[in-house]
């Protein structure tokens, strides 16, 4: 099947209205092993735009200097950039306040920080953590660290074949020790987009608080927090077409200020002295030592880009690409899509029958199309559905109809040099 072939609605929810941008990421020029680059592994990590590589030169260029601390003018210019770059971010966000914004490395620390200073000075022995079978690595380990240290109970709420969370089985597994409830808005290994408001609500209902781990949501959709009603968002720059290295926490301001400080250093304090210190409040209070300050700059630059072009935008043309991409790979003999949910981003998770996902990568790459093999840092979700890992091609902003017809051609390809088909 090639792409006039697939379903009606499908194609004609179009693939190229978008395209032009490609022109804005300068590295989408560089040819790969000869070919033209398809790079469809936007869910690891998204390439960057002259606006944000720009930013972030200009800034070392023009602006350097330490914040928060120094008197001259670089340093209270700096300040000024920094700190607008939080601005930015809350109303990115819809944050009621900037102090609720903590810049962190990404969504890892983001996670981390919430565990190991609110969870730890929180939960008791017996209380429990409320996750889901979809989670990324980053949204499981940091809950078995501060369980193993506290005593806290992980529980897993089940997902079904499709791909989607089960409500009845979330909400029986909500009781009164939930005390937090983590969990993805979209899977980066099945693109499920989950329906967290309503989760919120339901876990509030149940008195637990809310972390979502936004890194597959932010640069597909709008995101508001306060619409949300979650206690926590995390997400990192690097996957929002910003550098890496930058991420952000949102927080309730009410928690934030009674969470205690987890990393000491410069730039978080009030006083400090031998025998005790005292700390700033937050945002500072989560902030130690030199930030990423460039990459705050950048990550300004990259929400700039995206809500130029529109979030709403972006999807509907991210999502007409994974459905012409859906229909095309099932339409060949021996491929199976690993995630059907009903509400889906653009991820493309599959395995092609007698073809390991790593040679079909491999093969892949060598016609020039970038695509993600293996586990995907969710190895219990892999677990779910008796397999290894799947071969992922996830979507952008800049791919285009051209970048799914690569894809099945390589599929199509690599079937015929392991097996003869199709």
């Amino acid at each position: 099947m090639n792409l006039s072939e697939v379903p009606a609605a499908a194609a004609a929810a179009g693939g190229k209205d978008l395209s032009a941008h490609a022109a804005d990421f300068p590295i989408l020029s560089r040819p790969v092993r000869g070919r033209r680059l398809v790079y469809l592994d936007n869910a690891a990590t998204t390439q960057k735009p002259e606006a944000v590589i720009e930013a972030e030169r200009r800034f070392y260029r023009e602006s350097n200097a330490n914040i928060h601390r120094g008197v001259h003018f670089l340093s209270q210019h700096a300040t000024d950039l920094y700190e607008d770059a939080r601005e930015r971010v809350r109303s990115f966000l819809n944050a009621a306040r900037a102090e609720e914004i903590v810049f962190t490395r990404g969504t890892t620390e983001s996670i981390n920080l919430v565990a190991q200073s609110w969870a730890r000075s929180t939960l008791q022995p017996g209380d429990e953590i409320l996750i889901t079978a979809m989670e990324h690595h980053s949204n499981i380990v940091p809950w078995q660290f501060v369980c193993g240290q506290i005593g806290a109970v992980l529980k897993v709420a089940p997902i079904d074949d499709a791909g989607e969370l089960e409500p009845a089985a979330f909400d029986a597994l909500l009781g009164p020790r939930t005390r937090l409830v983590a969990i993805t808005e979209v899977s980066n290994a099945l693109g499920t987009v989950n329906p967290v408001a309503d989760l919120v609500r339901r876990a509030h209902a149940a008195g637990a608080r809310v972390l979502v781990d936004g890194a597959q949501a932010v640069a597909h959709m709008p995101v508001d927090v306060q619409a949300l009603g979650c206690d926590f968002y995390a997400f990192s720059g690097h996957k929002l077409y910003g550098p890496t290295g930058i991420g952000v926490l949102y927080g309730r301001r009410e928690l934030l200020q009674a969470m205690p400080p987890w990393q000491g250093g410069g730039s978080m304090i009030e006083t400090v002295s031998f025998e005790r210190s005292t700390f700033a409040p937050s945002p500072q209070r989560f902030e130690a030592g030199t930030p990423n300050i460039a990459g705050t700059v950048a990550l300004a630059a990259a929400i700039d880009y995206v809500l130029g072009i529109g979030l709403e935008r972006i999807g509907a043309h991210e999502h007409a690409l994974l459905a012409k991409a859906t229909a095309a790979v099932q339409a060949l003999p021996g491929v199976r899509v690993i995630g059907n949910a009903a509400r889906k981003a653009g991820v493309l998770s599959l395995l092609v029958e007698g073809i390991h996902p790593h040679d079909l990568g491999t093969i892949l790459d060598a016609d020039g199309v970038a695509i993600r093999a293996g586990h995907h840092c969710a190895m219990p979700l892999m677990t779910r559905y008796g397999i290894a890992g799947t071969a992922r091609a996830s979507f952008a902003l800049y791919n285009d109809d051209e970048d799914v017809e690569a894809l099945v051609a390589g599929i199509r390809k690599a079937q015929a040099m392991f097996g003869g088909r199709p």
